[in-house]
C-alpha cells in the first residue's frame, strides 16, 4: 500500500520528478570528477568548474594539477559517459513507446550491431573520409545503423505484413546475431587493431577526450529534438494505430522520424563508447514504473536517469580494481541483468 502511495504520488508531481533527476545527475557528474586515483573534495570540483567554465571570480587559488586533472582528463570523460548515457536511454524509450514493447532497445532490433558493424569496419579497413575526418567513425555508424533497421523492418513487413511488434523484436534479434559473425569475422582477420577494436566492442569511454565529446553533441541535439517533437505521436501510437490516425497523426511520416531520431542517438553513442547494453533496456522501464508511459515525460526523464546512471557506472569501473579499469559494458551488464529481471517478476506478479 505504501509502495502505491509513493508511485501515485511520484507520477502527479512531475516537477519533482525533474528536480530528482536533475540533482541527481549533478551528484553524478560531481562525484565521479572528484573520484578516483587523485582524490578531489566536492568544494574544489565546484570552484574549478565555476572559473574555468563559468569564469566566476572566485578569491581563491587552484592548484593548476587539479584544474588540468578535471578540465582535461575527467570532466570530458564524465561527460562523455553522461551524454552515451542520455543517448541509450532516449533511444530504449522511444523503441520501446514505438513497438508497445518493454524488451525493446536498441540492442534486440539490430541497430547497435549494425552501427557496430561499420565502426569496426572503419577501425578494421582504417577508413577515412576526407571531408568529414574524425567525424568518419559516427557517420558510418551512424549509416549502418540506418541500413539494419531498414533491413529489419522490410524483413518483418515480408514476415507479416502487419509488422507486429514481437515479429520486428525476433527480426532485430536475427540480424543482430547474423551482424555479430561479420564483427567475429573481422576480429579473427584482424592483426594490431585487434586490441583496439576488443576493447571498443566490450563498451568504454576511458582515453576519449574532449574530440569525443563534440562528436556525439550532434547525434545527441539532433536525435532528442526530433524525438521530443514528437513524444506526443508517440502517446497516440500507444493506443494503436487506428486511434492515433483518428486523432490526426500522420502515422508513416511520424513513425519514420521517430525511428530516424532513435537510430541517430544510438549510432552516435556505438560510434564514441562501443557497445553498451542494458542501458536502453532498463532505464526507461524503471522510468515508466517511477513516473508513468507519459512520453512528454518518459523521454527527458529518461535521459536525464540514463546520463546519470552511466556516469556512476563508469566510476565504478575504474575505481572497483583500481588502478586496473574494467569495460564499462561489463559493469552495465553485470548491475543491468538482475535488475531487468527484477522488474519483470515483479511486474508479472502484479499482472497476475
Amino acid at each position: 500500500m505504501q509502495k502505491q502511495f509513493i508511485q501515485r504520488y511520484l507520477a502527479n508531481n512531475i516537477k519533482f520528478a525533474y528536480v530528482i533527476v536533475i540533482l541527481f545527475c549533478f551528484f553524478a557528474l560531481t562525484i565521479s570528477i572528484g573520484k578516483g586515483s587523485v582524490e578531489l573534495p566536492f568544494l574544489t570540483v565546484l570552484q574549478i568548474l565555476a572559473t574555468e567554465i563559468f569564469r566566476l571570480p572566485l578569491l581563491v587559488e587552484l592548484d593548476p594539477m587539479h584544474i588540468n586533472i578535471v578540465m582535461e582528463i575527467r570532466l570530458p570523460r564524465v561527460l562523455l559517459a553522461m551524454f552515451v548515457g542520455a543517448c541509450l536511454a532516449l533511444a530504449g524509450a522511444a523503441f520501446q513507446g514505438f513497438l508497445k514493447n518493454p524488451l525493446a532497445d536498441p540492442y534486440t532490433l539490430g541497430v547497435s550491431s549494425g552501427s557496430a558493424v561499420g565502426a569496426v569496419a572503419v577501425i578494421f579497413f582504417g577508413i577515412s573520409i576526407p571531408i568529414l575526418g574524425r567525424f568518419t567513425l559516427p557517420f558510418i555508424s551512424i549509416l549502418a545503423g540506418f541500413a539494419t533497421l531498414f533491413l529489419v523492418i522490410s524483413f518483418a513487413r515480408l514476415v507479416q505484413r502487419s509488422m507486429a511488434a514481437e515479429t520486428i523484436i525476433l527480426a532485430g534479434i536475427i540480424f543482430s546475431s547474423f551482424l555479430g559473425s561479420f564483427i567475429s569475422l573481422m576480429i579473427a582477420l584482424t592483426g594490431e587493431e585487434l586490441r583496439q577494436i576488443i576493447s571498443w566492442l566490450m563498451g568504454s569511454v576511458a582515453m576519449r577526450g574532449w574530440s569525443y565529446v563534440w562528436m556525439i553533441i550532434p547525434c545527441l541535439l539532433i536525435g532528442t529534438l526530433l524525438l521530443l517533437f514528437n513524444r506526443q505521436e508517440l502517446n497516440a501510437l500507444a493506443f494503436g494505430e487506428e486511434t492515433a490516425r483518428q486523432l490526426g497523426v500522420n502515422i508513416a511520416v511520424r513513425k519514420i522520424m521517430i525511428l530516424v531520431g532513435a537510430t541517430i542517438v544510438t549510432g552516435g553513442a556505438v560510434a564514441v563508447s562501443g557497445t553498451i547494453g542494458f542501458v536502453g533496456l532498463v532505464i526507461p522501464h524503471l522510468t515508466r514504473l517511477l513516473w508513468g508511459a507519459d512520453h512528454r515525460h518518459l523521454l527527458p526523464l529518461s535521459m536525464f536517469i540514463g546520463a546519470g546512471f552511466l556516469a556512476l557506472t563508469d566510476l565504478v569501473a575504474r575505481t572497483i580494481i583500481s588502478p586496473t579499469e574494467l569495460p564499462i559494458g561489463v559493469i552495465t551488464a553485470i548491475i543491468g541483468a538482475p535488475v531487468f529481471a527484477l522488474l519483470l517478476l515483479k511486474q508479472r506478479r502484479r499482472e497476475e
